[in-house]
């Protein structure tokens, strides 16, 4: 045991008691200044450790830590999270998602990690992914349907997720085409999915899923400041991470068993009724460089977004990005 792990259980053995610095740095055999350097790595890794020049050193708090035991005792799933790996620290959920992919890994395997290095979105943007502030998760999909028809995935997880979040906290987030959770107009969470494929077929998919769950607003870098919000900040109060990663498994493995049984059709209504697109003006940026301006007025039936244009052209914009 290091130095690091016998320092957090002297203090956990105090309990809600201070414990001088003389007696740790008895202990441990380790300067002042030694044990002042191990109490801020503590606090980086979430631990809230009060400070007092009189009394020493106490543990108020320890941080909010997934596990998969306790992950695994909340699912009532039958094959979404049977499979869980939770890492401290990755580059990226969707790296070593593809990795067990690849190495047969069954539909709905999970991986999950407390913090990302290098956090992927869409268009190659990097995801902010803040150590033990949110929900870093990658999603093993094995679909069946036609290559065309991937990106009704990416409708079908963001419905999972936004009736995941209004379920377990309440809050009305909703859905903006084709994969951002908004609430009151900042993000809050965004979905990624990317495939392999091989000869026109599916190989597999990754459904990456960001949730800004416990961030405080000082959390966020200036330039997200303005545009992302957390769960917790809407919601007034921190929510459990674990019990959301739950409710977001029961609700894609419900979603795929309609998908399967029913196709797409089922799907798009949750995905309208939940949209904070539709029936809005937009302004659609085509993945080709080209902008439409127009109404939202539905999904056709690849998941493609419906514009309508003011001169009544009806456009479909497979893929890009778009302004309310």
């Amino acid at each position: 045991m290091n130095n690091h792990d016998r320092l957090l259980g002297i203090l956990e053995e105090g309990s809600s008691d201070y414990v001088s610095g003389e007696e740790i740095s008895r202990r441990l055999s380790v300067s002042r200044t030694a044990i002042w350097k191990q109490i801020n790595k503590l606090r980086e890794l979430g631990y809230n450790i009060d400070a007092s020049s009189r009394r020493g050193y106490r543990l108020i708090s320890r941080p909010d830590r997934l596990e998969v035991s306790k992950l695994a005792d909340l699912l009532t799933t039958q094959s979404f999270g049977q499979r869980i790996i939770v890492l401290d620290s990755t580059v990226s959920t969707q790296q070593d998602a593809m990795r067990l992919a690849e190495e047969d890994a069954p539909e709905g395997t999970v991986v999950l990690a407390e913090e990302q290095t290098a956090g992927r979105g869409r268009q190659g943007r990097k995801w902010y992914s803040p150590r033990g502030k949110g929900i870093w998760m990658s999603i093993v999909l094995r679909p069946t349907q036609p290559l065309a028809f991937t990106p009704q995935l990416t409708l079908l997880t963001g419905v999972a997720v936004c009736r995941a979040i209004r379920r377990l906290t309440g809050v009305e987030a909703g859905i903006k085409w084709p994969n951002d959770l908004l609430i009151h107009g900042r993000k809050v969470s965004g979905i990624l999915l990317e495939s392999a494929t091989e000869d026109q077929r599916v190989r597999y998919c990754i459904a990456g899923v960001g949730i800004d769950v416990n961030l405080n607003k000082e959390d966020y870098p200036e330039e997200l400041s303005h545009v992302g919000t957390s769960l917790k900040i809407e919601a007034g109060l921190e929510i459990d991470r674990t019990a959301l990663i739950a409710a977001v498994l029961e609700e894609m493995e419900l979603l795929n068993k309609l998908y399967a049984e029913q196709g797409f059709q089922p799907i798009a209504m949750l995905w309208e009724a939940l949209s904070v697109t539709m029936n809005r003006s937009v302004r659609a940026h085509t993945g080709q460089g080209i902008s439409v301006e127009g109404t939202a007025v539905g999904l056709d039936p690849s998941g493609a977004l419906v514009i309508e244009t003011n001169q009544g052209e009806r456009i479909q914009v497979i893929s890009g990005d778009i302004q309310l």
